[in-house]
């Protein structure tokens, strides 16, 4: 009877608390996870990782590595964080108020991708299969299944011209496409490396690039019939020693041909689709730091925005000067995105590495 009792005080006791048990990276008591959120470029940092229930008593996902992060491209207070082992939280009010997508595996999510023309269709990458839902998140059915135990889905992307043209990439080193919404998969390139993020231009969906382990960027211009490393890239990191590895790249919606590329060491512009690239001056970064992520404002790209693990660097003059902030966590900055309406809300997903 004492053994009940007691029993019966612990689960009354965790079902009273006001945390949810996640699967932390080293520490249970380190609670600087999740998403940042400023409304000033930076200045300032606000953690956004409130979980409301209907007991009223708010839970959060503060202790949380980020492993992706998106925002609904038809909605900007829609933001999904595909976290490492616990599934995947999003919010539909600019980080306000999250939910977690109950009926979704609680493992490490690679990627998140939202059908531009309904929002509540959404694709998730998790190990080896792609999961779909078209009730915003109620419930999930798988639509792709890789014969590989070992192989990971690495990213996805949806075409925005036509969203029923779905690409995937699979850790070994292929792409695969769907022309039906995730019911059938045809293999289109073997680019033979790890492919960790896959791009679709916003001006022509045609034009679709993967960002590669260590190999720079391939690239086609036919939707995937013919592929093509972006080999003047590569020649310019090479010879700036900018290093191989591609942070991510952003494409100016409405331009002919300008983009941003950042590397682990610095960030490009070209302004002619690639034929020719240029550094931007960057602030010399502490020692052995490197760039996670960054990104930039839609409407006026001179604001350029980038993250370290311990600094977030803002310039509004296309990089000639540059203004530092030290991270409001001790956590590393690992993904930014920034309101395409208001460049001065940007949000910020962190991540601490495994001891």
């Amino acid at each position: 009877m004492k053994k009940f009792l007691i029993i019966a005080i612990v689960l009354v006791a965790l079902s009273t608390s006001g945390c949810i048990k996640f699967k932390t990276a080293n520490d249970a008591s380190d609670t600087n996870g999740g998403v940042f959120k400023t409304v000033n470029m930076g200045n300032t940092w606000a953690q956004k990782v409130l979980i409301p229930t209907v007991t009223g008593q708010p839970k959060s996902f503060a202790g949380v590595n980020v492993s992706s992060f998106f925002m609904d491209p038809s909605d900007k207070g829609a933001l999904y964080f595909g976290s490492v082992g616990n599934g995947m939280f999003y919010t539909y009010d600019g980080a306000n108020n999250w939910q977690i997508a109950g009926s979704l595996e609680k493992a490490t999510v690679k990627d998140v991708a939202i059908d531009p023309d309904s929002k509540c269709i959404i694709y998730t990458a998790i190990g080896n299969k792609v999961f779909k839902s078209i009730d915003c998140n109620r419930t999930w059915r798988q639509v792709y299944f890789d014969n590989d135990m070992k192989a990971t889905v690495s990213a996805i992307a949806i075409d925005h011209y036509d969203t029923s043209n779905i690409y995937i990439a699979i850790s070994r080193g292929d792409v695969v496409k769907s022309t039906n919404g995730g019911e059938g998969w045809n293999t289109v390139y073997r680019p033979k490396n790890y492919i960790k993020s896959i791009i679709i231009d916003s001006n022509d969906s045609r034009n679709v690039f993967l960002i590669s382990n260590d190999k720079g960027i391939f690239r086609t211009k036919d939707g995937g019939e013919s592929w093509n490393s972006m080999e003047n890239l590569q020649n310019v990191l090479k010879e700036q020693k900018l290093g191989s590895n591609i942070r991510n790249l952003k494409i100016i919606k409405g331009s002919q041909g300008i983009m941003f590329a950042a590397t682990q060491l610095g960030l490009l512009k070209t302004v002619d689709d690639g034929e020719n690239w240029e550094r931007i001056p960057i602030i010399p970064t502490e020692k052995k730091a490197v760039i996670n992520d960054f990104d930039l404002d839609q409407k006026d790209y001179n604001k350029i925005f980038y993250v370290t693990n311990t600094t977030f660097y803002r310039s509004l003059d296309g990089g000639e000067n540059w203004t530092t902030i030290k991270l409001p966590t001790s956590r590393y900055g690992m993904r930014l995105i920034v309101d395409p309406s208001d460049s001065n809300i940007i949000y910020m997903a962190v991540y601490k590495p495994e001891k």
